[in-house]
């Protein structure tokens, strides 16, 4: 089977496939460009397609998100390609050029997503995609509602037992796929490159990764989901259900220590949603959130906040300082209360770190004879964020979503439909140079 062969050229590169590249490709898409997505993961649906619920409303992620994958993945005038990364992006003239790298999944587009060769395969790992949770065989498909769904062998882990292939009804297993590299060309690009999580382990204070019942809000949100894991939410320790939860807020974000001291606006919100969403599913259970500043304006949060308080929802000010366990695996959480100024101490039998936002730097790499400017947090810098939010340093590169800076899942699409609507104009002035009216 041969990979997806990319045409030669197209109007616009989208760099990321997740909820703001979907929305740029399909709104340029809809106005008759021809889009090249390119998503370096197995599916299309970036973060987003992993998501429990969304805030303040509580609409199911994806409900929201699965339309918008299949739209993107049938429409005409996008080709998408996943598991594929772009390089060494050069500006020309008119335009750029660019390596795109297709990876090789060893499965083919034969591949009917029944997933026998999962049941059979004998090597077990970590899920990424379930963020540690659980095991994932060698050969997987990424999650219950990837596009496109077809299975991908992680040959790093593969033992090349054979089991996968006598099981395969269509014989779709190909372990003769090579890589496939392509120089393309595109008018203009868009860098839809997201965001990157904190890593909790930075803070050894809190204890992540030396203690189980200590998980990050990612961790919980896998629990929350219809298709979690689990039966029901579970201490990873010792897989009890957990009956007095706590959520340290602003872990990774406002702290210059660890190199990040902005508000990753999304955490009191996604905090708060959660925190909901464990009073319904567990009626008994106490749940507490730990905040320096409560942030989250304009975004209807006064009401979300009041129907949180009104479920038994606790909020503490006050800053955590470390995170112990005691003998019965429960921890402790020492923290200043900023009402009073004194330090206190709280036992819970489950941690949950709100982790921050993180810029991705991947977008740094690119470009090769040209450099897009950075902020001083390293995101993607606007020229002009107030009437020309999507434009950067470079003519011709414009900036969605969260490559741009921390933003919710609303804002990301208005930030999508600047830069689809600012690299459309881009693209008339363009052709209009090249091919002037002979009227």
């Amino acid at each position: 089977m041969k990979m997806r062969e990319p045409k030669k050229h197209y109007d616009v590169l989208v760099v990321g496939g997740g909820i703001a590249g979907q929305e740029t490709a399909l709104n340029l898409a809809n106005l008759g460009y021809k889009v090249a997505l390119v998503e370096k993961d197995y599916s299309i649906g970036g973060k987003m397609i992993l998501l429990s619920k969304v805030f303040p409303t509580l609409d199911c992620a994806a409900c929201i998100t699965t339309p918008k994958v299949s739209e993107t993945a049938r429409h005409p005038n996008i080709d998408v390609f996943t598991y594929s990364e772009v390089e060494g992006i050069y500006k020309q003239e008119k335009g750029f050029r660019f390596t795109l790298r297709q990876k090789p999944r060893y499965v083919t587009e034969d591949c009917t997503g029944c997933q026998l060769c999962e049941q059979v395969c004998p090597v077990v790992v970590e899920d990424e995609y379930q963020y540690g949770l659980v095991g994932r065989k060698a050969i997987f498909i990424p999650h219950s509602i990837a596009n496109p769904r077809i299975a991908a062998i992680d040959i790093e882990h593969c033992t090349f037992c054979g089991l996968c292939e006598n099981v395969c009804p269509p014989k779709c297993i190909d372990f003769t796929q090579q890589e496939r590299v392509d120089q393309v060309y595109a008018t203009a690009v868009v860098l839809a490159t997201g965001y990157k999580l904190f890593d909790p382990t930075i803070i050894r204070r809190y204890g992540y990764g030396k203690y189980k019942n200590v998980v990050t809000a990612m961790q919980m949100e896998r629990q929350l989901v219809p298709t979690r894991p689990f039966n029901n939410i579970l201490r990873p320790g010792d897989g009890k259900v957990p009956d007095n939860i706590a959520y340290v807020l602003c872990t990774g974000s406002r702290d210059v220590t660890v190199g990040n001291p902005i508000c990753s606006q999304v955490c009191c919100m996604y905090s708060t949603k959660q925190a909901q969403l464990l009073m319904g599913a567990l009626p008994m259970a106490d749940v507490t959130l730990y905040y320096i500043n409560i942030r989250a304006f304009g975004k209807g949060f006064c009401e979300f906040y009041q129907q949180a308080r009104a479920m038994g929802v606790g909020y503490v000010k006050g800053k955590v300082g470390r995170i112990w366990e005691k003998g019965n695996g429960n921890l402790v959480l020492r923290y200043e209360d900023i009402e009073t100024g004194e330090v206190a101490e709280a036992e819970h039998d489950l941690v949950v770190l709100s982790i921050g936002i993180l810029p991705n730097k991947d977008y740094q790499k690119l470009f090769k004879n040209v450099k897009v400017d950075q902020d001083p947090y390293s995101y993607v810098k606007q020229i002009d964020e107030l009437t020309s939010p999507a434009r950067t340093s470079v003519d011709g590169v414009f900036v969605a979503g969260t490559a741009s800076g921390p933003m919710d899942i609303p804002d990301t699409i208005l930030s999508a439909g600047a830069a689809s609507s600012e690299t459309a104009s881009y693209l008339c002035k363009v052709y209009k140079e090249i091919q002037p009216s002979l009227s």
